[in-house]
């Protein structure tokens, strides 16, 4: 406004002026020629909202009026000042279309059919269950009890006495049951047994599950390139799972163990966590593959479409990127838990929020000199002080569950004022709260010492924390509005 009132102060001035000098030939020559050529060939009348009138007729090219061009050149400049104060506010808009079109023109992908997204749906919930499954066979400490690996013929448990005899004296070789379990019952082996039995039952099926459909689907042409691709690399992690998890017991049945001063018989716990890792792996590539299948053939029906520009809003960008960071997170906070679990580490320190009445224990507990071994390098020794030692692993485990937590607070609260779609609003939510769930999870586990109840509950609700993650994650991706072609 005052811009346009300076404008009309100045232009009233220049009037009065032209006025004057109305007789003159010279007049109507102060404003541009190609000015005056342009309004006298327009004789047609052009509303004009800012003048509060509108023109009728302009008048003939020999009469044509100095005033009246001058309130064209007044007019025009005006609609230049409106159209520049609507430009920022469609910024958002013209870049959310942008994002749209690009996707839009992108080469269409192939879409297979839904039973092929269920497929893996089932693969990844199979992959949950023995996560849990293993859980409690290493609380109940049953993961050593079965001593050798035998694809076929260890389907088949025990059946009559003699067999359940034998069983056992092949336990009683190894150094769980010389140090930790000497006395133990046939009754009480039997319990351990059927633990580790069950856990590479379930391990032995999902094997057959992903293999036995995934042969069918590919025989009957039903799995696109990038499917297949996705197919092959899970299967790859399936069956090196299986191998990891023998070369993970066989840590725990060395005899080496019987002539280590204090040594306790239990796995390496760089092999459990790797082992963890690689189940985490798996139910991550299965989950998000089940979601992508089902997701980009509800596209193709049309049922995004109505949301794309939601998704595809630029405005996401930052927080899209702090959900992949929340993923990550998650994914390292839960392989620390595998130390945790694998050097027995909530045994020790049971009290939260402090450590022996402090936020942190001593430093002499924290970088423990007997992890430095003679001829190390001081790194080699940091590094085996930081997954080696009890108190440092825990405190670690601490550390970065309360920097999860924290980011996930942080990112619910950012979302409060942000335009999120339905499904993203519904990942941050379910995050938060299992988010909170876990968190008196991990503190309940820690206070009552770890029992087989709550230490089983707390590795469940780790999955589920990432579950709920890779949801998020997944809902924030950006959909083409092109629809996209079913595989027949």
């Amino acid at each position: 406004m005052v811009c346009t009132n300076a404008f009309s102060s100045l232009l009233s001035r220049a009037l009065v002026r032209a006025t004057a000098h109305s007789a003159s030939p010279l007049s109507t020559r102060s404003l541009s020629t190609r000015t005056l050529n342009t309004l006298r060939t327009n004789n047609l009348a052009r509303p004009t909202t800012a003048l509060g009138a509108s023109w009728t007729k302009a008048a003939p090219s020999s009469t044509f009026s100095t005033r009246s061009a001058a309130l064209m050149v007044k007019a025009r400049f005006q609609s230049t000042v409106t159209a520049s104060g609507s430009t920022t506010a469609s910024t958002t808009a013209a870049a959310t279309a942008t994002t749209t079109a690009k996707a839009a023109t992108a080469a269409p992908e192939i879409v297979v059919k839904p039973i092929v997204g269920y497929w893996m749906m089932t693969i990844s919930a199979m992959t949950f269950g023995i996560v849990v499954v293993g859980g409690m066979t290493r609380l109940t400490e049953s993961g050593l009890s079965i001593v050798e690996w035998n694809l076929i013929k260890g389907m088949k448990p025990p059946r009559s006495q003699a067999e359940w005899e034998e069983e056992f004296e092949k336990y009683k070789q190894f150094p769980e049951y010389k140090i930790l379990n000497h006395g133990m019952s046939l009754e009480e082996f039997k319990r351990i047994f059927y633990y580790e039995w069950s856990h590479r039952m379930l391990g032995r099926a999902i094997g057959a599950a992903f293999i036995l459909p995934g042969l069918y689907f590919a025989s009957r042409g039903m799995l696109s390139k990038a499917i297949a691709r996705r197919s092959w690399i899970i299967g790859g992690l399936i069956g090196f799972q299986g191998a990891l998890g023998w070369y993970m017991v066989k840590s725990g049945l060395d005899e080496q163990l019987m002539s280590t001063p204090g040594a306790t018989p239990r796995v390496s716990q760089y092999r459990l966590a790797a082992h963890l890792g690689s189940a985490f792996l798996i139910y991550t590539g299965a989950f998000m593959t089940g979601l992508k299948v089902l997701t980009d053939y509800n596209i193709s029906k049309g049922a995004y479409e109505s949301l794309a520009s939601a998704i595809n809003n630029p405005i996401l960008k930052r927080f899209k990127g702090a959900a992949h960071g929340i993923v990550a997170l998650v994914f390292f906070t839960a392989i620390s838990g595998a130390f945790v679990a694998g050097l027995d580490a909530g045994l020790i320190y049971n009290e939260f929020p402090l450590m022996g009445g402090r936020l942190m224990p001593p430093v002499g507990e924290l970088f423990d000199s007997k992890f430095v071994h003679d001829g190390d390098h001081p790194t080699v020794g940091l590094w085996r002080n930081m997954f080696d030692n009890q108190v440092t692993v825990q405190f670690n485990h601490r550390v970065l569950a309360t920097s999860t937590f924290t980011a996930v607070s942080a990112l619910f609260l950012y979302s409060r004022n942000l335009p999120l779609p339905p499904q993203a609003r519904l990942g941050v939510n379910l995050l938060m709260g299992v988010a909170c769930c876990q968190v008196g999870l991990g503190i309940a586990t820690l206070l009552y010492m770890v029992p087989v109840s709550l230490g089983t509950a707390h590795q469940a609700g780790s999955l589920t924390l990432l579950t709920s993650a890779l949801y998020l994650m997944h809902s924030l991706k950006k959909v083409p509005v092109l629809k996209k072609i079913p595989l027949k």
